[in-house]
This record gives structure tokens, C-alpha cells and sequence, in this order.
């Protein structure tokens, strides 16, 4: 019997990804799936504060295991700006990307060093018990956006060994990306429990 899973997340693209990682061993369930509607809020200060917040918050209001994460953008130059606010970074309401992108690119205009990375966090609370996992893509942050593929700031971020950003590299992002990489460590774990 398959065992099911609650992703705390209604992103489509987060949902393709991770379900496409985890295989048919695991039935992946979305916010929606289980009748969750609530804004879960994300006040914590850090990834790893807010991965846990909404993770506790679907584990305690519908009984259920569960994982979620919280990804940011932190650039070298910005002290790690935009961070834990990266969906939000140009204020206003909901997540505006193409804002968030041209703020990044006017923060950065002139400045020599536009190293980045994308740290993705996932907590995982599974058997009452809380597991974390993370993974890191170093890169850096182009002049201008690049490619109609992804999402968020996929325009101007291109990882370390490559010439194109994560929106021109379509099905390889999938492999490389931060989320990937933390995902790959949630699943080698539960895949080491089954």
C-alpha cells in the first residue's frame, strides 16, 4: 500500500517537481487534496523556522504526516538579501516575480560581485517526529533575464557549471536545482524506511 503524503504547498510546479522525484512509492497530497484552505502563516526569520511553521501547522490541524519548505534567494552582495523574503522582496501584495526580479537587478546594478546561491529548506514530520533536509545551488545573478522557462527568479540565476539560467534550462533545472537536492535527501530517506 502506497503511504500518503501531505506536501504543505498548492504550487503546481513545486508539486510536479517533488511528485515526479518521489516515484509511485509515495502518494503525494497537496494542501488542496486534503481540504486545507488556510493562508498558513510564514513569520519565522529564518527558512528553516518558516519549512517548520507550516509543516506543524498542517501535522496539528489534520492529523497527518507531512512535509514543507521554504526556499530563498541570498545574494552575496545583499547579505544574503533577499532571503527568507524572496517571494515577497518587492512588498505589495502576493508574489509578484517579475517585481521581485527587477528590484534584485536594480539592487545590483553596477555591483561586481553577483554571487548568489538558492537554499531550499524541508521540514518533514513524520511519526511525530521532525527531520530536516536541505539543498544549496551556488550560482550567480545575470544583468537582465534570460529564458521563459521556471519560475520566480529562474530568469537570472545561473548555477555554478553553466552558461545558461535556470529558465533556459528547462527539464535540467528539475535535476540540479536546490529543491531537487533537498528533495533527493527527503526521499533517500524515506526510501531507507520502507
Amino acid at each position: 500500500m502506497k503511504e500518503k503524503l501531505v506536501f504543505a504547498t498548492n504550487n503546481a510546479h513545486k508539486l510536479e517537481e517533488v511528485s515526479a522525484m518521489l516515484g509511485e512509492r509515495i502518494e503525494l497530497l497537496s494542501l488542496r487534496d486534503i481540504g486545507c484552505h488556510a493562508d498558513i502563516p510564514e513569520t519565522g526569520t529564518t527558512l528553516e523556522e518558516n519549512a517548520l511553521l507550516k509543516a506543524r501547522y498542517v501535522n496539528e490541524h489534520f492529523n497527518t504526516d507531512c512535509f514543507a519548505d521554504d526556499t530563498g534567494l541570498e545574494v552575496e552582495a545583499l547579505g544574503g538579501e533577499p532571503g527568507v523574503y524572496s517571494a515577497r522582496y518587492a512588498g505589495g501584495e502576493g508574489h509578484d516575480s517579475v517585481a521581485n526580479m527587477n528590484k534584485l537587478l536594480a539592487r545590483l546594478k553596477g555591483v561586481e560581485n553577483r554571487r548568489a546561491r538558492f537554499r531550499t529548506v524541508i521540514a518533514l514530520i513524520r511519526g511525530g517526529q521532525t527531520y530536516e533536509f536541505e539543498g544549496i545551488v551556488e550560482g550567480h545573478i545575470t544583468t537582465e533575464p534570460h529564458g521563459d522557462g521556471g519560475f520566480g527568479y529562474d530568469p537570472v540565476f545561473v548555477p555554478e557549471g553553466y552558461d545558461r539560467t535556470f529558465a533556459e534550462l528547462g527539464d535540467v533545472k528539475n535535476h540540479i536545482s536546490h529543491r531537487a537536492r533537498a528533495v533527493q535527501k527527503l526521499v533517500d530517506f524515506l526510501k531507507s524506511g520502507l
